[in-house]
């Protein structure tokens, strides 16, 4: 059986029109699975009587009142009429009626009473075949007064005062058609029917379903697809087993099912409810794909092919959809801006590299060379110099290549000139 079965089971003991319901069970079944309501009685099991009725029996024991309290049989009789006493002494003087299980008197006869009859007598009735047993007790006095003779019941059992010689009979009756007659046809006494209440319906309108007899008869009712997924066991009267078996139950299966027992001879009349509920199916988990070997890999040969459908799944909620294009257009929307910023990095790259051009850097003019001493001119270096230490201070942030011809430039003007004052003189007087 598939699925998860529930039960809940509660004992009862109430009657209506179809039986004594006996049990009650909740049951709660997968959608898709298989359910077995079970219903077992081997009260029920069919045994057909090849001793020609001798399970049926009755005998009558004896509870003495002495401080042994011993238990012995006194007679015995089966329903064939064979009758058997235990004791050699009650021989002739104890008895019972050869036609007890026609007539329903199993009494027992006393002949002769004596003081060793006294004790607690016991009427058994067993049936074997319905598995019955019925007992009746009554007790037994003796006395040698004549007015002391009296029967009454103490709030137990029936107790009798006899006299000593007389005859007593011991009453012990039981006229049920289980104890008088035969198991004539008793193939045909024993059926088991399944029905089923959908909800709201009441049980005297309940569906029937199967009809199974002892004799291996059966009835369906109903639908051929429902006759087809409910079944009973064909050894249901061997084993005692009679439940039903729901093959792929649906939502349109859930109701109440009754069980019905019925034994006519055995005046056996029982019913056990069932509750069934469909819960929805349960998941299957996912199982590995075989794993091939590259030689027997079945797909080997096979071309693959590129779809040409695209299978868009959009899902049940509409929230959830929002849900989800909130985050696509989100995560668009931080691209563009990144992009953006990329963009704007690269055009403010760009212009500080057209604002410097190396080649369009001017050197300052030379300054004129005059004749002055070499004081003057040391004099006039260091005010040049001074003059033009802003300029450099600001050029010192180019590049190494820069500075390297701006020092270039520095050393031709501020490097000394050597002057000889006496020649100049004499050229001077010459002009």
């Amino acid at each position: 059986m598939s699925g998860k079965l529930v039960l809940c089971v509660s004992a009862l003991g109430q009657s209506d029109g179809s039986g004594v319901v006996v049990a009650m069970y909740n049951i709660s079944a997968p959608q898709g699975s298989q359910a077995v309501l079970q219903c077992h009685s081997q009260r029920m099991v069919w045994t057909q009587d090849r001793l020609k009725d001798r399970q049926r029996v009755v005998h009558w024991d004896l509870l003495r009142s002495g401080p042994d309290h011993a238990m012995e049989r006194v007679v015995d009789m089966f329903s064939a009429g064979d009758q058997r006493i235990y004791n050699g002494y009650n021989q002739g003087r104890i008895s019972m009626s050869k036609t007890a299980f026609k007539d329903g008197n199993f009494s027992m006869v006393i002949k002769d009473v004596v003081t060793s009859d006294k004790g607690i007598y016991s009427c058994n009735l067993h049936h074997h075949y319905c598995h019955l047993y019925e007992s009746v007790k009554i007790q037994l006095n003796v006395t040698k007064s004549a007015r002391k003779e009296r029967r009454f019941w103490d709030g137990q059992k029936a107790v009798y005062v006899v006299l000593v010689g007389t005859t007593v009979v011991l009453p012990c009756f039981n006229r049920r058609p289980i104890w008088t007659e035969g198991n004539s046809q008793e193939d045909q006494q024993q059926v088991v029917h399944w029905d089923r209440q959908p909800p709201g319906v009441r049980h005297d309108r309940a569906d029937r379903l199967i009809d199974l007899y002892a004799s291996g008869e059966r009835r369906h009712y109903g639908p051929l697809f429902v006759q087809q997924k409910m079944n009973i066991s064909a050894t249901a009267f061997t084993q005692g087993d009679f439940s039903l078996i729901i093959s792929n139950i649906q939502l349109l299966d859930q109701g109440i099912y009754s069980c019905h027992l019925h034994h006519h001879y055995c005046g056996l009349h029982e019913r056990r409810i069932f509750q069934l509920t469909v819960s929805p199916p349960v998941p299957q988990e996912p199982t590995d794909e075989p794993q091939f070997l590259p030689n027997e890999d079945p797909n080997t040969n096979l071309v693959e092919v590129p779809p040409h459908v695209i299978n868009v799944i959009l899902s049940e909620q509409r929230t959830h959809f929002l849900q989800q294009l909130g985050y696509i257009l989100a995560t668009l929307l931080l691209l563009a801006l990144i992009m953006l910023a990329i963009v704007l990095l690269t055009r403010h790259r760009k212009k500080q590299g057209q604002d410097y051009d190396p080649r369009k850097v001017e050197s300052p003019p030379l300054p004129t060379v005059t004749y002055v001493p070499t004081s003057s001119v040391k004099k006039e270096c260091e005010r040049s110099y001074s003059d033009m230490r802003p300029s450099m201070q600001e050029e010192t942030k180019l590049d190494y290549k820069n500075n390297l011809l701006k020092e270039a430039e520095m050393s031709k003007i501020c490097s000394p000139k050597a002057i000889d004052l006496d020649r100049e003189m004499e050229k001077a007087s010459w002009k």
